[in-house]
This record gives C-alpha cells, structure tokens and sequence, in this order.
C-alpha cells in the first residue's frame, strides 16, 4: 500500500507539472508584433456612424466594408484627427494626444488566446475622471450575432444615449440590441475583469474566463491578457477573430479613451495580428 500511495504521488506530481507546463504563459520573444492605431473617437457613436450626411463611410458600410478598410491604408492611418480633436466632436475637451500606436502580439494553445499589448500612455487628457487608475486597457470579441460585429467592431456597443455621451442617461452603459461581445479589462490599480456587453456592459460574469496581469517600465505599459477559446465569440484554429483595443490613459473615464477600428487576430492564419500556436 505504501509503494501504491508513493507510485501515485509522483504520478500526480508529473501530471501537475505537465499541465502547469500546457498553460504556461506563451514566450513573447518568439511571437511578432504588429502595431495597431488607437486614436480618441470624440462623440462619434454608433449612429451619427451610420448618419447621412455626417459620415462619409454610411454608404460603404451598407455595402459591406469595414471601418479598417476605409480608414487604415498600408498599415497607416487616415483619419481626420484634427475634426475629431475640434469642439465639433469633443464638446467636453479633447486630449493633447489624438492619437498612438499600441504593440499586439497574440499566441494560442488548445485551450486558450493570449494577447499582450505594449503601449505608452500619453498624457494631456481633458477628463481624469477615474481617480484609481492612472490607465485601463480593455479588448472585446463580437459573436457572430453582433449586427456589423466584425465591419466596426467595438462601434457596435456605443450609442449617443450611453454613458458620457452629451445629455445622456448617466447610468446607461454599452450596449448592443442582438448577441454579445467578451470584455476583459485590466486596470493600474490592479485589478483585471471578465466580462461581457449585452444589452447591458458587465464587468463581471463573463463566459471567456479572461484573466490579465499588467506592468510598468520607464514609460511603456505591458499588459498580457489570457482567455478561453470558448466564451460568447469561440474562437479556433484556422479562424480569424475581430476585437478592438481601448486604452483609458491619465485618468481618464467613460468614453474619453483611445480606441482601434476592427482588427483581426488569425490562429494559425492570415489576419491583422497573427497568433502562433504555442
């Protein structure tokens, strides 16, 4: 009985190892970097996006293009940072800052996704409503029942009568009408959730199980994010994913956050940011 009792233990012990070795956190020198743009997007909701006559891209967007189509050429940006900056679109005050690059790598396993992002959070904001965090850096994956999901991504989930938006409902959150978004977020202070947007924003709950750990160094930020391949967006190997990249740098709160168009992570094949199986 002690031989048995022994021959298990160090069974288990090699089976611990070997799954503490299956989930171990992927090694980032081997994984490219693409570079994405995250800029300020002022009070520019879902729908004056879809207005006439206020967005030039309404007509592309009914004939199926994407907002990165449209607005990011040969990896650059083209944009109209400077209306986007004006007191036309940002009432409130806008950032010295409209815009930045933030670093996305991505690697994946049976199990789960991770993404890590390398940034350096400006300064110079108008609002510093979030007195705990000095920055909050959140991604969000649309299901495939997100109307648009994958042609504007996080757009989908912002609306005029939401939070911060001018003379909205101050408790209303993001929302989208039909399917769901993952939401995981990590703040400064240190705290990191797994959440989701439905017809409501949830910080807690969340079906991707998303965890994140984040740090800092001289003036670049690292925050490595970790999910389940399962949650409201399944992802999978040999599949294109779409999320979006939101940074809350110098305090700030709501909608005064940097943001990315739609973007692609593939697993194992071609998108914006490429995944390496680990």
């Amino acid at each position: 009985m002690k031989r048995n009792f022994v021959s298990l233990a160090v069974f288990g012990a090699l089976m611990a190892v070997g799954a503490s070795s299956a989930l171990a956190a992927p090694d980032w020198s081997k994984v490219p970097k693409t570079d994405i743009h995250v800029f300020h997007p002022g009070v520019s909701p879902l729908e004056w996006v879809q207005g006439k006559g206020e967005h030039s891209g309404a007509s592309g967007l009914k004939k199926g293009e994407t907002c990165a189509g449209c607005h990011i050429e040969d990896g650059k940006l083209s944009l109209d940072v400077k209306r986007l900056l004006s007191k036309e679109m940002e009432p409130k005050g806008a950032p010295k800052v409209g815009t930045y690059t933030v670093g996305v790598q991505a690697a994946y396993d049976a199990t789960n996704l991770y993404v890590r992002l390398t940034f350096k959070a400006p300064t110079g904001g108008a609002d510093k409503s979030d007195k705990e965090n000095e920055v909050k850096a959140s991604i969000m994956f649309p299901n495939g029942k997100v109307p648009m999901g994958e042609q504007i991504g996080c757009w989908a989930t912002c609306h005029q009568d939401a939070r911060t938006m001018p003379g909205a409902d101050d408790k209303k959150t993001k929302y989208v009408k039909e399917g769901a978004f993952d939401l995981m977020q990590w703040r400064s202070s240190g705290k990191s959730f797994d959440g989701s947007v439905t017809d409501k924003r949830n910080m807690e709950g969340g079906k991707a199980g998303a965890t994140a750990e984040g740090s800092k160094s001289g003036d670049t930020y690292t925050v490595t994010f970790t999910r389940k391949l399962a949650g409201n967006a399944v992802l999978a190997a040999g599949k294109a994913v779409t999320f979006g990249v939101a940074i809350h740098a110098d305090h700030a709160g709501g909608r005064f956050h940097h943001v990315s168009f739609d973007e692609t992570i593939g697993l194992g094949t071609d998108g914006v940011v490429k995944a390496v199986k680990q």
